[in-house]
């Protein structure tokens, strides 16, 4: 008897301090989450490191994030109605599954541009003549090559472009596509099965889900567009000289629309992982505010930029002068038979559709045939000289303004993440442009277009990061937050 009233005394205090305990640590949590600037740092350098989880592999050394303040964080923001909304709950273990799936999906969606560059710079996108979108198996015997082989030599790019090609150089150009087709439809198994695992895990909230599921239909939309744009170049040219390519409309709507699929997928596994800005101050968020002033601006120029380079592409204004040397030398009777006239007509050609020279195009800075087509609205998207004078400017635009950037923000009281990720801007920027110009007066070489075009890729993926780190925080991070930042070196 005395044993049992001795066991329960321990057990009624060990019950009360256990009590006690628990309500020590309640106290503690919602003190980080309310406490003033003023009456608490701790909270707020809790707080806003925890924003640095998805943030940290960019910019070791300067802060010491952890996940357990993340996953104090994002259990705070979604008992407090002030605090931010998490796009996926289940804790910091289901963010991290999550951003990885869409960090992985937006990366196949980078090596699906780069590899529809390549199969662009290899004239290899005409090559299957039909299309299904659930796609098939290859030809696998002699007799199934023949018979493909047989339907490009109905193309008017076999024609008119590849005839007399054996059928090994028509293998290459049919994997090319078939690749990239099928690494299309690959996307979408990657994207569609974890994303049923993680709405079925109760992972996904209703906002990330509606956006997902436009990302996916956009997806699965854009292999009609592939397919709309292919199709364009399987039809007769208008005229008997003309050479055979996709329209320079489809094919800018294709890319575009392989941009805003990749934007949308990497912005949204930012805003998975990395729910807050970094944030450590008053006076660092007053910085950003004023940094993202300036960057949008820059961010849309770099956009136009890169959607005016599939018209470059579509037009051919880079490599023309290769095609009509081509042209010329197995038409040798055309060239002999030219009177002076028509010589001199050649050489308007070369110098007026080609412009493999840099700074000047030609002989000149500006061409005489920019505002040759009529209505006047064509020249901006069908003439080739009026096509790549627009990318020139606009590509040193870019340049120009990314360099304002950084300097406009040199003197500014900024994270240094922030700063690091602008200087970065810069180097790509110009990297960029160097690209481009070597790629210009190399005649579009595979390897520096495919790179020309993944930089451009490359300058986007900063711009969104950087749009993203400067957006405003939420409004129980601000009232955490000290006027001046107490680093930890």
């Amino acid at each position: 008897m005395f044993r049992s009233r001795v066991i329960g005394s321990i057990l009624k205090r060990s019950k009360a301090q256990w009590n006690n305990i628990s309500s020590n640590l309640k106290e503690t949590a919602s003190r980080r989450v309310i406490s003033s600037s003023s009456s608490s740092s701790s909270s707020s350098s809790t707080v806003s490191r925890s924003s640095l989880y998805g943030f940290r592999s960019l910019f070791k050394g300067i802060y010491k994030p952890s996940v357990r303040n993340m996953s104090m964080a994002a259990s705070v923001g979604m008992e407090n109605k002030e605090g931010l909304k998490l796009l996926v709950i289940g804790g910091p273990r289901a963010q991290k599954m999550v951003g990885i799936w869409l960090f992985g999906s937006a990366a196949w969606v980078f090596s699906m541009v780069v590899l529809g560059g390549v199969t662009r710079l290899t004239r290899s996108g005409l090559s299957m003549t039909d299309w299904k979108f659930t796609g098939g198996l290859p030809p696998l015997s002699d007799e199934e090559w023949f018979q493909e082989f047989e339907k490009y030599k109905q193309s008017p790019e076999y024609k008119r472009v590849n005839k007399g090609m054996s059928i090994e150089d028509f293998k290459f150009i049919y994997w090319m596509e078939y690749a990239h087709r099928m690494w299309g439809r690959g996307l979408g198994i990657i994207f569609a099965l974890p994303f049923s695992y993680f709405l079925r895990k109760g992972y996904i909230t209703l906002r990330l889900g509606l956006r997902l599921s436009s990302l996916f239909a956009l997806g699965a939309g854009q292999g009609f567009i592939g397919w709309w744009m292919v199709k364009s170049g399987l039809e007769e040219p208008p005229s008997e000289y003309a050479q055979p390519r996709v329209s320079p409309y489809r094919l800018a709507a294709h890319l575009t629309s392989a941009f805003v699929i990749y934007s949308g997928l990497f912005w949204t596994g930012l805003s998975v992982v990395m729910p807050e800005p970094p944030a450590e101050s008053v006076t660092w968020v007053r910085g950003a505010a004023k940094v993202k002033k300036l960057a949008i601006p820059v961010s849309f120029i770099v956009g136009i930029t890169a959607i005016s380079g599939a018209f470059v592409a579509g037009n051919d204004a880079v490599s023309a002068i290769v095609v009509f040397l081509l042209y010329l030398v197995f038409h040798k009777n055309l060239v002999n038979s030219l009177n002076v006239q028509g010589r001199n007509a050649c050489i308007l050609i070369f110098q007026g559709r080609a412009y493999n020279t840099f700074p000047k195009m030609g002989d000149t800075w500006i061409p005489d045939d920019i505002f040759n087509m009529k209505p006047l609205i064509r020249n901006f998207f069908e003439n080739t000289s009026t096509v790549q004078l627009d990318h020139r400017i606009l590509a040193t635009t870019t340049l120009f303004s990314i360099g304002a950037l950084w300097l406009a923000t040199k003197k500014l009281d900024i994270h240094p993440a922030i700063r690091s990720l602008i200087g970065s801007t810069v180097g790509m920027a110009a990297l960029q442009v160097t690209l481009g110009i070597s790629t210009l007066l190399s005649y579009v070489p595979v390897s520096l277009g495919s790179a020309h075009q993944a930089g451009a890729l490359t300058l986007l993926t900063l711009m969104i990061l950087l749009n993203h780190t400067v957006r405003k925080p939420s409004t129980s991070l601000l009232k955490s937050l000290p006027q001046v930042a107490k680093t930890i070196i």
